[in-house]
């Protein structure tokens, strides 16, 4: 067992390293699917999206898919975000825990925002149409503990991204381990790489063309003519957390995170937080996110969570966060969801 663990933290590692590109180049900008970026749980958000090492419930499909493998029963959780400049993300997914198996989820992520007028050179004030853009990812993830203190996970998912009458698609997979050491009140320690797959290019209508040829013999002077787009990486990211609870009784739990970021499209940075909990039902959190991240506008995070049972078999989860955006404003994020 201690042979896989190293040898996949090995692979990991090298990998992320071998995709990142030069350390002194920022490439902010240069990525396809962006809004797979976006924190998909109010919960780990509100602890600065340090969550790779906590990751032990069914939002560890977007940061850590080995932490799945920790839940004891199962559960759903609709997230819902106003981003910046009228931009909404909405993220569902399930996860059902299958005893001596491991556990099986799904997630559907769409991106969305409201319709914009097409305006040109000769008609700056509108065509009177209007176009969208936006995006979806769906995804499918297993996980299953190797033994009680080692995990293993992964999700397979579909990304597409359109504007107007283009789109463009492409298939990736994340990839995490989860370690629990034992000291202290057990120190965790998470692995993950997210959106390794191949790059993405538009395709569609509104680049084809007609093109006028006038100096070739015996060729038609028009002919159907295409736009030769480029192709653009996905957002690759390679993370490592660690999480412990500095407090653990009967009535409080207080776990403090750390994750380092490593992303294909940036220079390295630094998410932290700590959550709250009493009596498993009021949680309270605040965290600090991407820091040291080049010309970042991201900072301070906080949040609140409340866990309900309502019968012996079915709970209530929700979860609120915000985050600082700088000269962006501010950013809500809800999340509500069911265990069973």
């Amino acid at each position: 067992m201690i042979r896989i663990r190293t040898m996949l933290l090995l692979t990991m590692i090298f990998v992320s390293s071998a995709l990142a590109g030069d350390p002194a180049m920022t490439k902010t900008g240069t990525t396809a699917a962006s809004f797979l970026k976006i924190a998909s749980s109010a919960r780990a958000l509100g602890m600065g999206g340090a969550f790779v090492g906590v990751s032990d419930d069914v939002s560890a499909i977007f940061w850590n898919p080995a932490g799945l493998a920790r839940m004891k029963s199962g559960e759903a959780i609709f997230n819902h975000v106003n981003w910046l400049s009228d931009v909404k993300y909405d993220v569902a997914a399930a996860a059902l825990v299958l005893p001596d198996v491991g556990t099986l989820a799904v997630s559907v992520g769409i991106l969305s925002m409201g319709n914009m007028e097409i305006t040109t050179t000769s008609q700056p004030e509108g065509t009177g149409s209007t176009f969208s853009a936006g995006g979806t990812v769906v995804g499918l993830s297993f996980a299953r503990s190797l033994t009680d203190m080692f995990a293993i996970g992964f999700t397979g998912k579909y990304i597409r991204e359109y504007i107007y009458n283009e789109s463009a698609s492409s298939f990736a997979l994340d990839l995490g381990t989860w370690y629990r050491a034992p000291i202290l009140n057990g120190v965790c320690i998470g692995a993950s790489i997210s959106n390794f797959g191949p790059k993405m290019r538009l395709e569609g209508r509104d680049i084809m063309y007609l093109h006028k040829v006038n100096d070739l013999p015996n060729i038609t002077n028009v002919v159907n003519s295409t736009l030769e787009m480029d192709y653009f990486d996905l957002p690759l990211s390679f993370r490592v957390g660690i999480a412990t609870d500095a407090i653990r009784d009967d009535n409080s739990r207080l776990t403090l995170a750390v994750d380092a970021v490593h992303p294909n499209d940036n220079l390295e940075f630094v998410n932290s937080g700590l959550e709250y909990c009493w009596q498993n039902t009021l949680s309270a959190r605040v965290g600090w996110k991407s820091a040291f991240e080049q010309d970042g506008e991201q900072g301070l995070t906080a949040g609140v969570g409340m866990a309900y049972d309502l019968t012996p078999t079915l709970g209530f989860l929700f979860d609120y966060a915000y985050q600082d955006f700088g000269r962006l404003k501010e950013v809500h994020y809800f999340s509500v969801g069911v265990k069973f």
